[in-house]
């Protein structure tokens, strides 16, 4: 490799992949992220391996699933648990020995005693942002609850272009010395509570806004937790027209980050090193806002808070508009793929596979045809829960709790609960070895039991 590429991630918090432009859903407006993909290549079939922050980032920096490794769920929760340690590997650390700086700007959520410089990371920057903001805007309150309101600073002060400036700042002095750089933008939005700053919280129109497809769910024949989460969050009366100008908070915040997005893009075409930069945009999970009538991410496995969005532009070598229709996972693949980019040898213990073959187009015959997400419980207590996804099939193993099958084909809303159908026997044994199969090779202690491993494979499960 002649030249060591540059590597911009920037990563989201609870960003839905059909609140993106390039998902062709027609409902938050992403004109940055949009122009990203059109330039790059759009996947339209990316999962997170969790849908909960800590774990999710972990897993990124690591290259294996949270479980092999003792991160179940937020660290700080109130619940006790693992977090990535910094004996453990990371791979921004080869990427510095292999001498580029590396730096890191926003959310961090991996460590509650480290932070990224004890990963491999030589800056870290931002905390800084609300001492900035108290000085600067004393009397500034976000208003509304933990629906959503208006943040009363100014959009060029908002977290989001304060971060968007500090970035491009960084991007700025790593290109000065003249070494290839890492730099990951780490964004807390779109995370509840939903308050972007004018005039995005102005953008959109409650009555424009249309119903999700799974909003009127009736919760027959499914696992109880579901619906005793909208009595723990005390949402149970809330209908359409109470949810509809909080997801319109939400796609204004969406939009504001997009916003922030496209100033730092702009600020690689102005530095004249976005042709040896490769751009790289995900999330750690999505966000339910709303659907099933719920809030937040916890305790379920529908494609509202799995399925991810996730771009990558890579000039010269990712033809410009290409679109991967192929099971990937945003955070296991991206570390071996980094890894291969910049000429190291992708780690034995990864979980996931280097994406380089499909970046250049060609997907390899063994490809993975399913993907698997995990859940182990969070602030409303432990909860097992284990998913695997097909073209069409989509089957969620709770442990303790009335297992799911959707057809995903002819129910995208995921509504109906399938696994009490006969004609439905022989793919809820399939899937089950498949995933037994899969958390084997992850080292996923939780198939360890033999009772657990009868649940799978001698389909002794109600």
């Amino acid at each position: 490799m002649d030249k060591l590429p540059n590597i911009l991630f920037i990563m989201a918090d609870q960003h839905r992949f059909d609140c993106t432009g390039y998902s062709n859903s027609n409902l938050a407006r992403t004109p940055c992220l949009d122009r990203l993909a059109s330039d790059g290549m759009g996947f339209t079939n990316a999962y997170t391996p969790i849908p909960i922050c800590c774990p999710a980032r972990q897993a990124l920096l690591n290259g294996r699933r949270p479980e092999a490794f003792g991160a179940l769920w937020n660290y700080d929760n109130g619940l006790k648990t693992g977090a990535l340690e910094p004996s453990e590997y990371s791979w921004p650390s080869d990427l510095k020995q292999l001498g580029y700086r590396t730096g890191h700007t926003g959310k961090w959520h991996v460590n509650p005693v480290h932070d990224p410089t004890a990963y491999g990371y030589d800056d870290y920057i931002d905390g800084e942002y609300w001492t900035f903001r108290k000085e600067k805007y004393p009397g500034a309150k976000a208003g509304g609850t933990w629906f959503g309101g208006i943040d009363p600073v100014p959009l060029e002060d908002s977290h989001t272009h304060w971060l968007a400036r500090r970035t491009s700042a960084l991007m700025e002095k790593y290109t000065a010395e003249g070494k290839p750089w890492l730099i990951r933008m780490d964004f807390t939005e779109p995370h509840p509570p939903y308050r972007p700053a004018m005039p995005f919280a102005e953008m959109y129109r409650s009555a424009d806004i249309p119903k999700w497809p799974g909003f009127d769910d009736d919760f027959k024949n499914k696992p109880y937790i579901q619906k005793q989460q909208l009595l723990s969050w005390g949402i149970e009366n809330l209908g359409w027209d109470d949810w509809a100008p909080i997801i319109a908070k939400y796609f204004g915040m969406v939009s504001q980050m997009d916003s922030a997005i496209g100033r730092v893009l702009d600020k690689l075409d102005s530095l004249g090193i976005a042709d040896n930069t490769i751009v790289i945009y995900s999330t750690d999970h999505g966000d339910m806002c709303g659907s099933h009538r719920m809030m937040d991410k916890h305790y379920v496995m529908y494609d509202d808070v799995i399925k991810v969005p996730f771009i990558m532009r890579w000039p010269g070598v990712i033809t410009p508009g290409s679109v991967c229709r192929d099971f990937v996972y945003s955070i296991l693949d991206l570390p071996p793929s980094i890894l291969e980019i910049t000429g190291l040898q992708p780690k034995e213990f990864f979980h996931g596979r280097s994406l380089l073959p499909l970046l250049k187009g060609q997907t390899p015959n063994d490809w993975r045809s399913e993907v698997i997400s995990t859940y182990n419980g969070q602030q409303f207590g432990l909860y097992t829960q284990r998913m695997i996804r097909g073209s069409r099939w989509k089957y969620v193993w709770n442990h303790t709790d009335t297992d799911e099958l959707y057809d995903m084909e002819n129910d995208p809303g995921e509504l109906v609960n399938l696994i009490h159908e006969q004609s439905r026997k022989t793919i809820i044994s399939e899937y089950r070895k498949k995933l037994y199969d899969e958390l084997v090779r992850c080292g996923d202690s939780i198939v360890d039991s033999r009772w657990m491993k009868s649940q799978l494979l001698e389909n002794k499960k109600i």
